[in-house]
């Protein structure tokens, strides 16, 4: 897949956004709905005269979710001088991206990334900013939810991959500040045998309510496993996963009532500001779509949270450079009721919610 959006404001000078996604391989809708996102913002912009008579242009490339694909293709995104590359997908293609110093030897700014796993957040690296809350505070904020609706014991299945052993380090940690809250885990490959031995092996500590945590197919694999293996109790996960992935594997009964943390606002909810611009945006760019995801909310927020920094910035910001600095000096930015600030972190927002999968398939806020 490779989209070019080019620029349609009068412009003397070119802003340019690029994403490195999985657009194959992975079987989840993220990039593909991400980039829905940041196109029906950036044509917005572009049709409202850009930022300082300054157009975006996107670009996207397919790293098949793999961390070779990520840097094969990390210096051809490169090349065409990105001020910021918006939300990499990956724990795999992130982890590489730090090991090997990427943002060290280039120019360049990553606004969001996905998962937000704790490994990748801290330290994170000074030019990787995050627009959502990371799994620490999606964790955190399911283990309290738990404790409220007075359960003592829950247990963790988390997927043999950074994102779940550090969500289930983030759980342990959550754990043992709740008084009389016991909580256990079951480790898992990705493989149905394997699943289907540790779901066996969760069952038999007989918890209260069960968080899984993952990749998005991993975590929707795991509730159908769950369900299948008998366990009835309240199932949590993370953001990552589309409601429709669970019924579709788990069946509409086996999905219902499971809770999925959010860390954005309802990208259906007409109350705020920056749902109506969203919507607004999408239908625009994308007339015949129904209904909204939340991915492509993520997607049109990273590229906007770029805009308003951009907008702010007194001495400019068209270079990774004068982004980076606008970022940390614009204090909190509101988007329409969804505010992030980095003047004293890369983390953006550590707002989270939790959803409920109602009897029709669709989530409950």
């Amino acid at each position: 897949m490779l989209a070019v959006l080019v620029c349609t404001a009068a412009s003397g000078q070119q802003l340019t956004l690029g994403q490195i996604g999985p657009f194959t391989v992975i079987p989840v809708p993220d990039a593909p709905e991400i980039n829905q996102g940041i196109q029906a913002y950036v044509k917005q912009v572009n049709a409202a005269g850009g930022i300082k008579g300054q157009a975006f242009s996107f670009f996207d490339v397919d790293d098949r979710y793999s961390a070779d694909g990520f840097a094969e293709q990390f210096p051809k995104a490169i090349a065409r001088k990105p001020v910021a590359l918006i939300s990499p997908i990956g724990s795999a293609a992130l982890t590489r991206m730090l090991a090997d110093k990427m943002l060290d030897k280039n120019d360049v700014v990553v606004m969001n990334a996905i998962p937000g796993a704790e490994t990748l957040r801290n330290p994170g690296h000074p030019r990787l900013f995050h627009v959502r809350a990371g799994d620490k505070q999606q964790i955190e904020k399911i283990v309290h939810h738990a404790r409220t609706m007075g359960v003592t014991r829950m247990s963790v299945l988390y997927q043999d991959l950074a994102i779940g052993t550090s969500g289930f380090a983030v759980a342990q940690e959550t754990a043992r500040t709740a008084t009389g809250f016991a909580l256990k885990g079951v480790k898992s490959a990705t493989e149905p045998a394997a699943l289907a031995a540790a779901t066996e092996a969760l069952k038999a500590q007989e918890p209260q309510a069960v968080l899984v945590v993952g990749a998005p197919r991993f975590m929707a694999d795991g509730v159908a496993a769950l369900r299948k293996a008998g366990v009835s109790q309240s199932l949590f996960v993370l953001s990552y996963v589309p409601a429709g992935l669970i019924v579709k594997l788990a069946g509409a009964q086996g999905a219902r009532g499971v809770g999925i943390s959010q860390t954005y606002p309802n990208p259906n909810g007409i109350t705020m500001p920056l749902q109506r611009d969203f919507h607004a945006a999408m239908k625009a760019a994308y007339p015949d779509l129904a209904s909204y995801t939340s991915f492509q909310l993520e997607g049109y927020l990273s590229a906007k949270t770029v805009g308003e920094a951009m907008k702010r910035s007194k001495d400019g910001a068209a270079t990774p450079a004068g982004l980076e600095k606008a970022l940390r000096s614009a204090g909190e930015i509101d988007l329409g009721g969804y505010r992030v600030d980095f003047s004293k972190s890369n983390i953006g927002s550590k707002w989270v919610d939790i959803a409920v999968i109602g009897a029709d398939g669709k989530l409950k806020y």
